[in-house]
């Protein structure tokens, strides 16, 4: 293979064969798919999901993204699990077992150790004829037809299958958890995602300097101000209620006006009906105000009451843009 010609179609022949696969393992869905999700759904214990090789290694995506959402999940090595392992497992666990074969050396061993703990096990096997087929109470079909690799021999479209069925399960569980943006960003709360979903505006103008001259606040007050809290900006109040703002822009637009400066108060250069936010809203609302009127600063109110800046730079700072 040499040219980009080739190339191409290699992966684009790998990712039509894999799926075309996924949308035939549509078709072996069946009841017993269905009553696996209700038993994990009420599942007093855990999903302990395990397997070897490649599936183990799928096993453990499975695992996150059932964490991730609502399922609690445990991953364990099925070549470990005679070694110590199985102590993981507590009475009212289900087991998850992956395999392309069902009929590895460590699956042969595992599956009897299993049943003595009256476990439930299901399985996502590519073989239903297999020993581990016929040992699980739930069998999901996962067989292919080939892998994508053309020596039919490194798992591809077997582990693609085994992923996408174990999505499907996290999926059909996450709806019937009704499971909400906000469960989503307790799970998340050191991600982006979360921080879009649970960061208020408060928690990151709070941190920040708090800006304010009033009315008759001559220029060089203003300018002073500004720069020494490093915003770009500061509020202008009168009896603590917010009046409007000036900006460094409001400052070069000053320059550009007037001649001389010396008898200019703040507010007469401020700018009137500044944009504005709750303190309690959320951070990523203050993203799409800025973005709306082009601007990098807002005002932060609470109940009406001046309370800071939030700044562009803040969101930056959380990764939130």
């Amino acid at each position: 293979m040499e040219s980009s010609k080739d190339i191409l179609e290699s992966a684009k022949k790998t990712l039509n064969t894999e799926s075309q696969a996924i949308s035939k393992i549509i078709e072996y869905l069946n009841e017993d798919f269905s009553i696996l999700v209700k038993t994990i759904f009420n599942l007093k214990g855990r999903v302990i999901v395990t397997g070897v090789g490649k599936s183990a290694i799928i096993a453990q995506k499975i695992v996150a993204t059932f964490n991730s959402t609502g399922t609690p999940s445990i991953f364990m090595h099925a070549g470990e699990a005679i070694h110590g392992d199985l102590g993981i497992i507590q009475k009212d666990d289900l087991i998850l077992c992956l395999s392309k074969s069902g009929n590895t050396p460590e699956i042969k061993v595992l599956i009897p150790l299993l049943k003595q703990g009256n476990n439930k096990l299901a399985c996502i096997v590519g073989n239903i004829d297999s020993y581990l087929a016929k040992n699980a109470d739930f069998v999901v079909n996962a067989t292919v037809d080939a892998e994508a690799c053309p020596l039919n021999l490194a798992p591809t479209t077997s582990t693609t299958a085994q992923l996408a069925i174990g999505d499907a399960l996290a999926i059909c569980l996450l709806e019937l958890r009704r499971f909400t943006s906000d469960d989503f960003a307790k799970y998340h709360p050191g991600g982006s995602l979360g921080k879009r979903l649970y960061l208020r505006v408060k928690d990151l103008s709070s941190q920040n300097e708090k800006p304010l001259v009033s009315l008759n606040s001559d220029i060089r007050n203003v300018i002073l101000e500004i720069t020494k809290r490093r915003l770009g900006i500061t509020a202008v109040l009168e009896d603590s209620i917010l009046k409007g703002v000036i900006t460094d822009g409001d400052l070069r637009r000053m320059m550009e006006k007037f001649a001389s400066f010396d008898n200019l108060k703040a507010k007469d250069i401020m700018s009137l009906n500044p944009k504005t936010i709750e303190a309690d809203e959320l951070a990523i609302n203050a993203l799409t105000i800025m973005r709306e009127h082009n601007i990098t600063q807002l005002a932060v109110l609470d109940k009406g009451k001046y309370e800071g800046i939030i700044h562009l730079h803040d969101l930056l700072k959380e990764g939130i843009i």
